[in-house]
Parts: structure tokens; C-alpha cells; sequence
């Protein structure tokens, strides 16, 4: 797919975009819900192994395809590794229609104001080259919003404008990503300020310019309507946050607009242990349930 077809794709495709960028503060945890535990690996390089060997048998898989997971989400070890038969795996997604983007933040500071903000990307140049080559469309980046400072907030969604306007002028699709955190007391709150600052940072875009924005599934079903509306962004994606899949389809169908981009609940009743067929069954089962939930509205 060329950068028009993958454009096409994501603002019009009726399907989701799994999340596969596990990093690795992350990685054990996935792991260990995949069936692997600590003691079947040792050191960086094979927990990395092992997390690339189960990211592999996802894209692989019969079920997972264009026709109802329009993009995915690789972290950078996975963009620059291969599947089986020596395809690299931007290469292989495209080839099944799917749109490849890479997670490029480097982590998040302590939080302060209510927020975490992202460390620095001294790297981000580079790895936005390194994904141009591999065919990547667009970049994913996370900060988190704990309470409803809107100092913070705002702080929070201008960084996050701050380095998708880089991104975009290195050639790629920024996905802005200010999770509002489920645990949260003040979530619904929270995110009416994340909102109005969203408004406010889109205006400094230019005129042929648009985000893409990863949002967690809001309180009030349809809030961020104005932002699945508004011209300046492409698409609105829904992360999971910590939800079960039955929980996060359920509350992502009352919100039109957005699509899911999941990771957790896309993955957490696949096993190490299943055959084959059980895999490519179980996967299947959780794309169709988040396929329907990001077409419902």
C-alpha cells in the first residue's frame, strides 16, 4: 500500500487497529499472560525473543487480515524483525492490507500536576527514518492523565502536539496519546478537560495537516464526538486501559466514531500452549468482537 491507499484505509476502514507494542517495562506481564513465564526465559534478547515469537504468530494468523483489523501497532524491535519466512513484519501487515505504525516514545517521568509526561526522544528522527523505509505509516505515543489538573492536562496534550508536529515533519501519521486513567477519581472531569485542550492544540496545525488521536474510552459515551468530527483529525482509536475485552467492547459500541486499538484485551485469552488451530480460533473470536464494537456507532 502506498501512503494515499494507507490514508484511505484508516479514515474510512470498518475495522480496528490492534496494538502490538508492548514495551519493555510491559513485556513480562504480557508474557506471563501469553503462558510464559520468567523461568522460560533469561536476559533482554530472550524476552524479547519470546514476545516477537507470539507477535509473529498474531500477524501470521489466517484470521488476522485487512478486511477487519485495518492497522497495528509494532514496537521497534518488532518493526525491525522478521517473521518465519524472512518478511519483515511492516512488510507482511501491508501485504494483508493491514497499516503498519510504531510506538516511539521513550517512557514517562514521575507523576506531577496530576500527569506524566513523556521523556525525551532524542532517538525520534531516526526511528521515524527507520519506519519510512519499512513502509510505516504513523507513530503511537503515551502519556497518562491521573487527575483532573487542568494545568496539567494541558501541559500534558501540548506535548504530545509538540511531537506529533515533528512527526509530521518527518513524513508520518502522529497517533496522540493522552490516556485518561480508568483508576482516576476525577476521570469525568478529566477528560472534559482533555477535550477542551484537544480543541485548543488542533488549531496549530496547518491547513493540510491531521492527527490521529488514541483516547481512552470516555465516561460519558459519545464526548469526544467533536474530536471524531473535527477536519484536523483522521481517526479517533479507543485503547483498552486496562478493561477486559468484554468490558471495553461493551463500553467502546456507545461511542460513534471511534474504532478500537487494543492491545490486552485483543490478546488475553491467547495461550503459548494452543495448537495452531486453537490459536487462529481464539484470535479470531476476540477480531470479530472488537471488529463489531468498532463498527457499532
Amino acid at each position: 500500500m502506498n501512503t494515499a491507499e494507507m490514508t484511505a484505509k484508516i479514515a474510512a476502514g470498518r475495522g480496528f487497529i490492534a496494538a502490538l507494542d508492548q514495551s519493555g517495562g510491559s513485556t513480562p506481564k504480557a508474557l506471563k499472560g501469553y503462558g510464559v513465564e520468567k523461568s522460560e526465559y533469561s536476559g533482554d534478547d530472550e524476552m524479547f525473543a519470546k514476545i516477537h515469537a507470539m507477535r509473529c504468530r498474531v500477524v501470521t494468523s489466517p484470521s488476522f487480515n485487512g478486511e477487519k483489523v485495518v492497522g497495528a501497532i509494532l514496537f521497534e524491535k518488532t518493526m525491525n524483525g522478521c517473521t518465519d519466512d524472512g518478511t519483515p513484519v511492516p512488510t507482511q501487515l501491508s501485504n494483508r492490507g493491514i497499516v503498519p505504525f510504531l510506538k516511539v516514545d521513550a517512557g514517562m517521568h514521575e507523576t506531577e500536576n496530576g500527569v506524566q509526561l513523556m521523556k525525551d526522544m532524542p532517538r525520534l528522527d531516526e526511528m521515524c527514518a527507520r519506519g519510512r523505509e519499512l513502509g510505516v505509516f504513523g507513530t503511537k505515543m503515551r502519556s497518562v492523565i491521573h487527575e483532573a489538573n487542568a494545568e496539567g492536562i494541558a501541559a500534558n496534550v501540548r506535548q504530545q502536539m509538540d511531537f506529533g508536529l515533528r512527526i509530521l515533519d518527518n513524513g508520518l501519521m502522529p497517533i496522540l496519546e493522552p490516556e485518561a486513567s480508568l483508576a482516576s477519581d476525577s476521570r469525568a472531569a478529566a477528560e472534559e478537560m482533555l477535550l477542551a485542550s484537544m480543541l485548543d492544540q488542533l488549531d496549530r496545525l496547518g491547513d493540510d495537516q491531521k492527527v490521529m488521536l488514541k483516547l481512552t474510552i470516555p465516561a460519558q459515551p459519545n464526548l469526544y464526538q467533536p474530536l471524531v468530527d473535527h477536519p484536523k483529525v483522521l481517526r479517533v482509536v479507543a485503547l483498552s486501559g486496562g478493561y477486559s475485552r468484554n468490558e471495553a467492547v461493551r463500553e467502546l459500541a456507545k461511542n460513534n466514531g471511534m474504532i478500537a486499538s487494543f492491545s490486552r484485551a485483543l490478546l488475553e485469552e491467547l495461550r503459548a500452549q494452543m495448537d495452531d488451530q486453537e490459536f487462529d480460533a481464539a484470535l479470531s473470536s476476540a477480531i470479530d468482537e472488537i471488529q463489531a464494537a468498532s463498527i457499532a456507532g
